[in-house]
């Protein structure tokens, strides 16, 4: 099978492959702006962008080294800086933002990333229903909500239609077999009838009536076949987070992409979350240390999703997402959170995108 540009919007990909949106500092202005010059879409995670240049920022923006309130963990002028700087390798060639809808202060998070230069805003994690407003002031910018039922789309379509005579300009339809942040909950995870073969065919039907809308199929893609199968079922294209983990340009620190190419099958979990949805990632000493309640202190200095309620759910499953990322991302493995899909410990090598790239659009494993 020959793959096929997509159109989203005004902006058209050559390469129907979306990189997935990966925080905290997985998928920055490295990853996500040498996989849009390569003709894929790049996506930047909005997630965490105060971490960024931290160890620089005076006490007022920083509190026992982690930023201070939503407005600093989800730094608008650190955002623009990973954008500018992902512009400098992909050019004008489009590239999209991802952003939590359970994030705390989501509009104005949206507001950044269309000022910083994002060509589409990607959200998932809850239903979202406000994403045309935060958007009004940038009519140009594509709007891609993630879903992973029918239902889940048709009411964002009547919504979106009603409020602000607009409809999205792609779907992405989620599976149970991602990294970080599920669509459903843990015991709905395992059921057949919610895995990502069963729910893409009905989205493609939803989205038909609705007009031309491209369905994305993510969740557990790991090769060409795979690709191909959801092209089959009525996919425009894919998205792929883990994949790009294992790439040279990946953002993450050399520790993260070392955890999940040491992880066996059995490692990788669907953990408790304070966002509220289980999220799938590698069992390490974080979680035992949350077992035993020996797991560092949660302070809740980022107040950085609503779901969480300062601190309230990070208490009730033993620990602070926020700090947990940024331990992460600094290659922390004692205490560090490590995201990955169920087919993280198929990854083996570090290879370039352009590589791997080629590998995914020509078959080879």
């Amino acid at each position: 099978m020959a793959f096929k540009a997509v159109k989203i919007g005004k902006y058209t990909i050559d390469i129907p492959i979306i990189q997935g949106g990966m925080g905290v500092g997985v998928s920055w202005d490295q990853l996500a702006g040498t996989v849009s010059s390569q003709g894929a879409l790049g996506v930047i995670s909005s997630v965490g962008t105060g971490i960024y240049h931290n160890r620089d920022y005076t006490e007022k923006v920083m509190k026992e080294g982690r930023p201070y309130e939503a407005e600093n963990f989800y730094s608008a002028k650190v955002l623009k800086i990973i954008f500018d700087n992902a512009r400098k390798i992909c050019g004008d060639k489009p590239l999209a933002c991802n952003v939590l809808y359970a994030s705390s202060d989501y509009n104005r998070i949206v507001k950044d990333a269309c000022e910083a230069g994002a060509d589409m805003i990607i959200t998932g994690a809850g239903l979202p229903l406000t994403m045309p407003e935060a958007t009004k002031e940038y009519p140009d910018v594509a709007l891609i909500p993630i879903v992973s039922t029918a239902k889940a789309l048709r009411i964002i379509c009547r919504r979106w239609k009603k409020t602000h005579n607009r409809l999205p300009d792609a779907v992405i339809v989620e599976g149970p077999l991602s990294g970080g942040h599920q669509g459903f909950k843990y015991d709905e995870c395992f059921l057949p009838e919610n895995q990502l073969e069963e729910i893409l065919p009905p989205v493609v039907e939803e989205a038909k009536n609705w007009g031309d809308i491209p369905v994305i199929a993510a969740g557990g893609i790991w090769d060409h076949s795979d690709i191909v199968k959801m092209m089959e079922l009525g996919a425009s294209a894919v998205q792929m987070g883990t994949r790009f983990i294992g790439t040279v340009e990946c953002d993450a620190h050399e520790n993260f992409k070392q955890v999940i190419l040491d992880a066996k099958e059995e490692d990788i979990k669907l953990l408790k979350s304070p966002v509220g949805y289980p999220a799938r990632g590698v069992k390490t000493h974080l979680q035992e240390m949350i077992e035993e309640k020996t797991a560092p202190k949660i302070a809740c200095i980022s107040n950085c999703v609503a779901p969480c309620h300062r601190g309230v759910e990070a208490k009730i499953v033993g620990y602070c997402i926020a700090d947990r990322l940024s331990d992460a991302y600094d290659g922390n493995i004692e205490s560090g959170l490590f995201f990955t899909g169920a087919n993280g410990y198929r990854l083996k090598e570090i290879i370039t995108v352009k590589e791997l790239l080629y590998k995914l659009i020509h078959g080879e494993s």
